[in-house]
């Protein structure tokens, strides 16, 4: 009697190779990456080189590819519909981004190695570039491969909704009030290692609410379940909400505008912050 065949097949291994990767994001079709195929073999050069020497690809598509390859994600001019000033995102090889990168080895020297996980980054006055700043430090944190986290407890006026498109129907103040759990959180889709929660619905009492010990409780369990955890404050001179954020965090980067923070602002936010039992880490210049 015959025996009954059993085969078994596994789905092909993705193809993480320059021509690969240009395939599947459409980049090139099959037919030009068999042109493209036959320059590199008579000319004994790079698939990318010949794709470019083809006029099929652009420099920026070799570029993006490259940092897929190894695991950098960033995004198109366009890409996403986020705003345009995640330079992070959109021009990750900018003098820009080299300076978010040094904020960033910083942190995770005189902060995150010490086993912190959560900070505060906090302006003095609205349109110090506070939540702008939050947005991008999150993106290069994720692009670290850290487990990130951007909570926006800015319940005033909040921003991480519209810089990153995301539906704000439910976030931090939802989940303060026991509105809702954590499925508020919305993963960013490019770039896996980054998660919003944003401020969610408007409350009338924001000050209140930050200070709940509920707070404290939430603040650990998201420690729990990521590697970075940025807050993303109201300005210290719009209330003490910043300082209730600050509690549970324990740490705070300062931010200041060129030509608009006044120094003695920074001075007295930094002694307001010490005095409630937060650590200034530090404070950081930007020009957005």
């Amino acid at each position: 009697m015959n025996q009954p065949i059993h085969a078994q097949f596994s789905a092909p291994a993705r193809d993480s190779s320059i021509g690969g990767l240009l395939l599947e994001s459409g980049k090139i079709t099959p037919e030009n990456a068999e042109r493209v195929l036959r320059m590199q073999k008579e000319l004994g050069i790079r698939f990318g080189e010949a794709a470019l020497k083809l006029g099929l690809v652009t420099e920026a598509d070799i570029q993006q590819v490259l940092a897929r390859q190894f695991d950098y994600p960033y995004l198109q001019p366009g890409e996403g519909k986020y705003a345009p000033e995640l330079v992070a995102a959109f021009q990750p090889f900018s003098p820009q981004v080299e300076k978010l990168r040094a904020v960033r080895s910083q942190l995770m020297l005189r902060w995150f190695a010490r086993g912190r996980k959560a900070l505060v980054v906090a302006g003095v006055n609205p349109g110090d570039g506070a939540s702008l700043f939050a947005a991008n430090l999150a993106i290069v944190f994720s692009q670290l491969g850290e487990n990130t986290l951007l909570v926006d407890a800015n319940l005033r006026k909040p921003r991480q909704h519209e810089i990153f498109q995301l539906n704000n129907r439910q976030g931090l103040s939802d989940v303060l009030a026991g509105r809702a759990d954590l499925d508020a959180l919305t993963r960013v889709p490019s770039f896996l290692s980054l998660s919003v929660l944003g401020a969610g619905t408007q409350p009338p009492n924001p000050q209140e609410l930050l200070s709940r010990t509920s707070f404290a409780a939430l603040n650990g369990q998201l420690e729990q379940q990521h590697d970075v955890v940025l807050y993303d404050a109201p300005a210290h001179t719009v209330g003490s909400d910043v300082l209730a954020v600050a509690a549970r965090a324990g740490g705070v980067l300062l931010v200041a505008r060129k030509n608009h923070t006044q120094l003695a602002d920074i001075h007295a936010m930094s002694e307001q912050l010490t005095q409630g039992g937060a650590q200034v880490v530090g404070s950081v210049l930007v020009e957005f």
